[in-house]
């Protein structure tokens, strides 16, 4: 946009905000403001007269300030403010009309320009914008659009120009901040281009995430730009050890050597690129594309060499991929930028030879450390090759095993990783997870706490989970494992077994309830353990598979399970509290032995009325369903004569009920006081002097 048009625009918007002002005072009742409303109108149309527009080349439309109905009206020194507003008035109309033909024609344009960028043709794309903003300047997208062909163009300047002209159409335009970020960062304005980042979650705040991913590729382009300008300060000052890397660089591009001569030089290069700037000098020095074009080298890395030492070369290569990537962002996006390298990695995962198969790992594990290396692996490899590759080290043997578990524990909690593994999840995971399960080897067993804690964090996924829930196989596999590390006390396996079959059990499947009996008769032996962290896991799952079988409960209840879940519930913290609640409501639902068993090892149910006044909406729902079950036991009624029970059951039947849960709580105190009343009528009296009986008419519509 040219000064002169700028002007235009800026002058147009004031004379805008002036007319606005003039008919505000013509329109007052104080004729005292009306009158000199009046009279600054009349000189306000003089002016217009009076100016003559700003001229402009003959590609480029005109604007014009003066309205067309003021300049062919003839000028009357004392126009009435009637006449001045009719004149006005019809001006905006033909505004309106005209503004309507250009955004028609500014829209096409723009169009056209969007099918021109979308083919790659960005100049056209300029082009269209361009004459899009001459039918319309105002037009914020237009701005925006062509911002981000001049960025396409490297013209990063009038990106950055454009995006400035989009915030004056809007200062709440994100793209424009998102272009010029870019192009600041483009021409390494690293704190412009940070503020510019930073400047979108004062517009939409939750765009956070978003944010933080701009910012990371802010800090990673300065970082190697100054990694960089450490590398050329060091050769201008003409440093020997600046050299060394070019030197063997030179060396190793000569074809036609021995693998011997490779390999040696490799291993020096090696030791080179550990020193400060040598990763920087590696990767200036084109030092991917030597390695990566030696003939020789890639007939190792492909294992399709004969040569002697060719299984060292490719060792060697693999430790200098890893040495050049470690911590070293742009470099680790280099070297997965080649299809080829790519490929390779994936396929010597798998390699029958120790040393390489081992190097490969490795290389992936740095790669997996941090959330930019994560990305780049989940993005450039072959996530099902990979996977596949990787439970086959897992099933050979601990060494590899171990490094292949350490990669999968840094991917499985990312969400892109698991959707990519939910197709084939059930057919690589799932089955190394039952083998292990299964194999009372001790290598099984070292192995067996990393693998579930992988498959905890692939359940996170609810796909997975949903698949993981459902497999007849797992429970079979997990109840069983439960019994034979139960008995010489494993906790290494049993917390975190445990932890993932509560995690999975709460997805309803009908699988578990096939195991149930077996599976809650282990749950309540568990409960007897030593370890704290399994009582709460083992009354975890308990409260998850009771309700999936009755023959379970009964089977649970034979075996002593109220008793001990009292005990838990005298001493629990909060979870322990939730678990195991929950478990004595299922129990008390369906089993009169599990009522009375209550009431006479819970005195006057004193831990029941405790639970009551938890500030846990799960703990006092299942507390008051629990107590309404024991009512039905004689004498229960009675015992609890004299105590707070009225109160408390009272109060959370009179809470107001805002979502879903604290409408299940109300529901439970109201039908536990009715049973309490019910089973004995001389608590009536305490609910009559609480004027409880209308809260439990109230309380009538949940109950229905």
């Amino acid at each position: 946009m040219e000064p002169c048009e700028n002007d235009d625009l800026e002058s147009f918007l004031q004379k805008v905000d002036q007319i606005s002002e003039l008919v505000k005072g013509l329109n007052c009742s104080d004729a005292a403001v009306q009158e000199k409303a009046a009279v600054e109108a009349e000189r306000f149309v003089d002016g217009l007269f009076e100016q003559k527009p700003c001229r402009r080349t003959a590609s480029r439309t005109v604007l014009t300030t003066t309205p067309p109905s003021v300049q062919n009206a003839p000028h009357q020194p004392n126009q009435s403010a009637e006449d001045f507003m009719s004149i006005l008035e019809k001006d905006a109309e033909e505004r309106r009309k005209r503004r309507q033909v250009k955004e028609k024609l500014a829209n096409a344009l723009k169009e056209k320009g969007n099918k021109a960028f979308a083919l790659g043709d960005y100049e056209v794309a300029v082009r269209m914008y361009t004459e899009g903003l001459e039918q319309l300047r105002d037009m914020q997208a237009l701005y925006t659009n062509r911002a981000q062909a001049f960025i396409k163009l490297q013209k990063y300047k009038e990106a950055i120009s454009d995006c400035e002209w989009a915030l004056k159409c809007s200062e709440k335009c994100v793209k424009a901040y998102v272009h010029m970020g870019r192009a600041h960062l483009a021409l390494k304005n690293f704190t412009e281009s940070r503020f510019c980042y930073q400047k979108i979650l004062d517009v939409e705040p939750e765009r956070e995430t978003l944010v933080k991913e701009y910012l990371t590729q802010v800090d990673l382009e300065e970082k190697k730009t100054l990694q960089e300008k450490a590398v050329r300060e060091e050769l201008e000052e003409g440093r020997d050890e600046a050299m060394v890397v070019p030197d063997l660089l030179k060396k190793l591009n000569k074809p036609n050597e021995l693998d011997l001569y490779y390999c040696g030089g490799v291993e020096l290069l090696l030791q080179a690129v550990k020193e400060g700037t040598g990763q920087t000098s590696f990767r200036l020095n084109n030092g991917f594309s030597i390695i990566s074009g030696n003939n020789s080298v890639r007939r190792c890395l492909t294992q399709t060499s004969e040569e002697p030492y060719s299984e060292e070369l490719c060792a060697a290569v693999l430790r200098l991929w890893r040495a050049v990537c470690s911590g070293n962002e742009e470099n680790q996006e280099l070297l997965m930028q080649c299809p080829s390298t790519r490929e390779q990695i994936v396929r010597l995962l798998g390699s029958r030879v120790a040393a390489i198969q081992r190097e490969c790992l490795t290389l992936l594990l740095t790669f997996s450390h941090t959330q930019h290396g994560r990305r780049l692996v989940i993005k450039n490899l072959s996530v099902t090759r990979m996977v596949e590759t990787l439970m086959d080290c897992v099933c050979a043997d601990v060494t590899s095993g171990t490094t292949a578990l350490a990669v999968l524990a840094n991917l499985a909690g990312d969400n892109k990783f698991q959707i990519q593994c939910r197709d084939n999840f059930t057919l690589y995971f799932a089955p190394v997870l039952e083998q292990l399960l299964g194999d009372i080897s001790a290598s099984s067993q070292e192995l067996l706490p990393s693998f579930i804690s992988v498959t905890g964090a692939m359940c996170l996924d609810q796909v997975i989970n949903s698949k993981m829930a459902n497999r007849a196989e797992f429970w079979e596999s997990s109840f069983t494992a439960l019994g034979r590390h139960a008995s010489c006390e494993q906790t290494s396996v049993l917390y975190p077994l445990l932890g993932l079959m509560i995690n999975i059990a709460a997805v309803p499947n009908l699988c578990i309830q096939e195991h149930a009996v077996e599976g809650c008769r282990r749950c309540v032996t568990l409960l007897s353990n030593p370890d704290g962290g399994i009582i709460t896991r083992a009354a975890g799952l308990l409260s998850a598979a009771l309700p999936t079988s009755p023959a379970a409960t009964r089977e649970a209840v034979q075996h002593g399970v109220v008793k001990r879940m009292l005990k838990i519930l005298k001493e629990a913290g909060q979870m322990s509290s939730r678990y195991s609640i929950k478990a004595l409501a299922v129990c008390t639902t369906s089993s009169q032995q599990a009522c009375e068993e209550l009431v006479v090892l819970d005195k006057r149910l004193k831990t029941l009325r405790k639970l009551l006044d938890s500030s846990d909406e799960v703990v006092v729902g299942n507390a008051a369903l629990c107590l309404g079950h024991c009512l039905a036991v004689p004498e229960a009624g009675a015992a609890l004569l004299g105590t707070d029970c009225v109160q408390l059951l009272l109060r959370h039947s009179a809470g107001q009920a805002g979502h879903a849960g604290h409408a299940a709580v109300q529901k439970n105190a109201a039908v536990a006081l009715g049973k309490l009343c019910k089973a004995e009528p001389r608590h009536l009296v305490k609910l009559r002097e609480l004027h409880g009986l209308e809260i439990l008419h109230a309380c009538m519509k949940l109950i229905s």
